[in-house]
């Protein structure tokens, strides 16, 4: 790092002092660390217990220098420089004792190696520490009873750098350090052994570890990469950046990357779900269903079944016979016979391609993605009221906010590496209000937990703003200014005082009035919210109070302010912005509006009045179309409707049902066994592409590795769909659809590919060429037509669906920490199948009880819909009467249970509530293996 000036330092918080470094005189802020100063001035110090971003503890002293000619040497990570202050880091004394530290710790260094960069080593090497003197301790054993990261306390020096990860940087107070004197060592909960201890596997202590003796499962930080490759994280909306250590076109490990969003962290997914890519189940070559195969939606995913359905195919067959055949059907039925699913999984350029075909290729505007299942009622919510369907402020605000309130999520299973900075926020002083029918591991450090009754969030939400116009909490110039409705808003709470709704939402009155004031009066309050709030049919009004309470209090516009809904996949943000959607067009521009047609009529180079002026048909919406015969055909890509759909088995028999359906995708989903052209494609890490996450953050996606055997890349196969389609398209590269899409996206319109490549991330809104972007959005007004947001009242609807005596518990579905969304990607990650393998119901125990039931028991769970069999897991998270199920195991497909009622205003489907009976007993799930923990176990026997 170059040289700071004073004047440089001036501007910062801290007082500057000039001091004297090895002989020379330097300037320095007084709460900068020496080892943080010599850092800057190229001079290199030892050190072991010492990593940027962890807190300095100086236990290992490798770092010693000399001071004043002081008698005793400083650990240079925890002494700060003083006016006039001497010191000398490369004395004879702070040498001697640099290499007598060093010297210690090689003496207890095993003969094997666990990692390539076991820092004593080289610390030792470079200040010239020869064979030390001293005689090795009592070496502890090996544990490698955790699928993911192996123990060798034999190379722990005890700098507890893998403690502060995992105490201060991701809280989860796993790791400690007991006993005393020579007996003293890292331990894991009570001392247990890791693979039964209540690790998450982060690997936030594999990355902190300086000698290997916390190291991944396998060995692969031992390999030499050929190449490194700068990247996103392939999961969950929080869009952390890492690095791919690639070897042979093979991923052999992740490490964290110092992005906007995790400053280098990653969870459990983003750190060992990779390996996926290279799984030998990968789709290679093109399917095409067999004439003698029925389709039914009675399937094996036994892949040695698979070439009994279908038969390989070229890709000049595949596309022929799958656009032809599409081509076929909107000249025979019409434009509006035909339907695309995109997919949030894919990148920007993808899914703006994607629905560029549905429109000009097939004609209409029937095309969705997975957002119809997640936050389309949020994005109605959002544009209605405030103009845009984006989030107000990043995730990181939750360090800048005063109280956060927090409502249907669970961010340490959905969103792990933004939970990190809520929890580092809540340590600090943000009070955290945590509001979930689900009791979730952030109770624990909330100021206050509301565990009200599944279904009433409006009842709850209306109390609060009763209870805030009331007392007069109200920003009253804020409203006046920047709003509209309000006058009808605060006419509809009047009825809804908390007294009125405790009983309904079962929450004591006095507790909603508490939390209402606290949100109301703080200097910065920020809202955040997940498919708890959404996956209603009142998901769109449970998201109008959301925004009413934030408007009506004036917590918005500002850092640590807001709305901010999580988002569930890696680019559903960027998918949406991009125009998968039936109603807009790129940019949330609407399809009805006779402008906006005629500008991208004019931008993608079609007729005048050719672009559909009716909105499309939503996700559900289409399954019922093909069951009365109005649609015919299906492109989907990289989507799985088979699984994640409600009411599965009516989405499997309307997929079957179509004349022709075309799927597109890495593995063999349970959609591709419905298809009759299966087109194999590529998996993140194999291709280039932008990614939008939760933030509004663009990000760059690197290729890493090629696609397996004939596999192609997902933007030649759509463009060759579209040609087959009479699209005439000709992209040499994603960078020229990147372009095309900002110069139809106002909102992205200054972002350039180069400067994508340049600078990894830019956030938008970014309208003009060199802008900064904009993290905090509405500062001074609403991208509405008059630049006020407006207020919506909201009234209390009930579930669709409710528990009688015939089906008296409610079922909640959701995703799991190890997988996600329906588990084609985690589940053949190694680690991640081993970790969670079987498919589970998370049960309150003194229900489980009652049914007569244990932990571990096979229990069938019953909707009107279907049934399943799973196993009962004893979880206290969830209220009695109510059972939480993940929706990603294909043998127990939890979505054959859920209710397919939808919200009226957004489309989206209750998943969140319906009811079932439970019974213990049943046949067990049908055991499904995609080699994730035999793999484990296989690579386990090698060490």
């Amino acid at each position: 790092m170059n040289a700071i000036t004073r004047q440089e330092l001036a501007q910062l918080d801290a007082p500057v002092v000039s001091f004297e470094l090895n002989g020379r005189e330097v300037n320095a802020r007084a709460n900068e660390t020496l080892i943080q100063i010599a850092d800057r001035e190229g001079i290199a110090i030892p050190r072991l217990c010492y990593s940027e971003g962890l807190e300095a503890v100086g236990n290992c002293r490798s770092c010693m220098v000399e001071i004043n000619g002081e008698r005793v040497l400083a650990p240079s990570c925890c002494r700060f420089p003083t006016q006039g202050m001497k010191v000398v880091t490369d004395s004879e004394r702070a040498v001697a004792s640099q290499k007598l530290v060093l010297e210690l710790l090689l003496s207890d260094m095993p003969e094997k190696e666990y990692t390539r960069h076991n820092e004593v080593d080289e610390w030792a090497a470079r200040i010239g520490v020869g064979k030390p003197r001293f005689e090795a301790r009592r070496q502890p054993p090996q544990d490698l009873t955790h699928p993911a990261i192996a123990v060798n306390l034999d190379a722990c020096i005890q700098c507890t750098r893998c403690l502060r990860a995992c105490r201060d940087e991701q809280m989860n107070d796993v790791i400690g350090l007991a006993f005393r004197g020579d007996d003293a060592k890292i331990v894991f909960d009570m001392d247990d052994p890791m693979g039964a201890s209540t690790c998450v596997a982060c690997g936030e202590c594999v990355q902190a570890c300086p000698t290997g003796a916390l190291m991944p499962a396998r060995d692969a930080a031992l390999a030499v990469p050929d190449k490194q490759v700068e990247s996103v994280c392939p999961y969950c909306g929080v869009g952390c950046q890492l690095t791919y250590n690639v070897k042979d076109d093979k991923i052999l490990f992740v490490e964290g990357r110092d992005g906007p969003a995790n400053h280098g962290r990653l969870c459990v997914k983003g750190r060992y779900g990779f390996d996926y890519a290279h799984h030998p189940q990968r789709l290679t070559v093109p399917l095409i269903r067999r004439a003698d195969a029925p389709k039914t939606g009675d399937f094996s995913m036994d892949p040695d079944r698979v070439m009994d359905i279908f038969r390989e195919a070229t890709w000049e067959e595949a596309l022929e016979f799958a656009g032809g055949k599409l081509r076929a059907i909107r000249e025979q039925y019409g434009k509006k016979s035909l339907a695309g699913f995109g997919s949030a999984k894919g990148s920007n350029e993808e899914a703006y391609l994607f629905q560029k075909l549905v429109r000009t290729g097939f004609g209409s505007n029937n095309v969705d993605h997975c957002t119809r299942l997640c936050h389309a009622s949020s994005v109605v919510a959002l544009l209605e009221g405030i103009g845009s369907g984006a989030v107000s402020n990043p995730v990181m605000d939750v360090t800048k906010a005063e109280v956060v309130f927090l409502i249907g999520a669970n961010p340490t299973v959905n969103h792990p590496v933004a939970a990190t900075w809520l929890k580092n926020a809540i340590r600090n002083g943000t009070k955290l209000i945590l509001l979930d029918p689900r009791k979730s591991e952030l109770a624990r450090m909330a100021h206050r937990s509301l565990q009200f009754k599944a279904d009433t969030d409006v009842a709850l939400l209306n109390a609060m703003m009763n209870v805030i116009v009331t007392e007069g909490l109200v920003d009253q110039a804020f409203i006046d200014d920047r709003t509209t409705g309000y006058e009808e808003l605060k006419k509809n709470v009047e009825g809804y005082s908390p007294e009125a709704m405790a009983p309904i939402c079962g929450i004591d009155a006095e507790a909603i009035r508490y939390v209402a004031r606290l949100y109301a009066t703080s200097k910065a309050s920020m809202i955040l919210w997940g498919m708890g709030v959404s996956q209603h049919v009142h998901g769109t009004d449970n998201a109008r109070c959301l925004i009413a309470l934030a408007l009506m209090t004036g917590q918005i516009g500002r850092p640590g302010t807001g709305l901010h809904p999580l988002r569930g996949q890696n680019n559903v943000q960027g998918a949406s912005d991009a125009g998968l959607i039936p109603m807009m067009f790129p940019d949330y521009q609407h399809v009805t509006n006779p402008e906006v047609r005629a500008n991208f009529e004019k931008a993608w180079h079609v007729a005048p009045g050719s672009l559909d002026d009716k909105p499309g048909l939503t996700v559900v919406e289409v399954m019922h179309a093909i069951k009365h015969g109005d649609i015919r055909g299906m492109y989907v890509m990289g989507e799985n409707p088979a699984m994640s759909d409600p009411d599965a088995n009516h989405a499997r028999e309307a997929l079957a049902a179509l004349d022709h359906l075309v799927v597109q995708d890495i593995f063999l989903t349970e959609t591709c066994y419905l298809a009759d052209v299966i087109l194999p494609a590529s998996a993140f890490p194999e291709k280039d592409g932008s990614f939008t996450n939760t933030d509004r953050l663009v990000q760059m996606g690197r290729k890493a590795v090629n696609p397996p055997g004939d596999a192609r890349q997902d933007l030649w196969i759509i463009q060759e769909i579209a040609n087959k389609l009479d699209c005439d398209w000709d992209y040499k590269h994603v960078s020229e659809v990147f372009d095309e899409m900002r110069h139809t996206m106002p909102s992205i319109g200054g972002i350039t590919w180069e400067r994508l490549e340049r600078e990894h991330s830019v956030t938008y809104p970014c309208v003009q060429e060199g802008d900064p972007g904009q993290s905090v959005v509405f500062v001074e007004d609403f991208p509405r037509a008059d630049g006020k947001a407006r207020f919506v009242p909201a009234d209390i609807i009930p579930a669709n669906e409710r528990p009688d005596t015939e089906y008296p518990m409610v079922l909640i579905t959701g995703r799991q920490l190890e997988h996600w969304h329906t588990g084609s990607m985690t589940r053949r990650a190694t680690v991640l199948d081993a970790l969670e393998p079987d498919p589970v119901a998370l049960v309150h125990p003194l229900d489980l009880a009652a049914m007569g039931g244990q932990p571990g028991d096979v229990i069938t769970i019953e909707s009107r819909r279907g049934e399943v069999c799973l196993y009962a897991r004893a979880d206290e998270s969830s209220p009695r009467g109510a059972v939480f199920v993940p929706f990603c195991y294909y043998e127990a497909a939890i979505n054959r249970l859920t209710n397919s009622a939808l919200d009226p205003f957004a489309k989206i489907p209750e998943f969140k509530y319906c009811a079932i009976r439970v019974k213990v007993g049943g046949e067990p799930p049908v055991q499904v293996s995609y080699g994730g923990g035999q793999a484990l176990e296989d690579s386990l026997k090698d060490r």
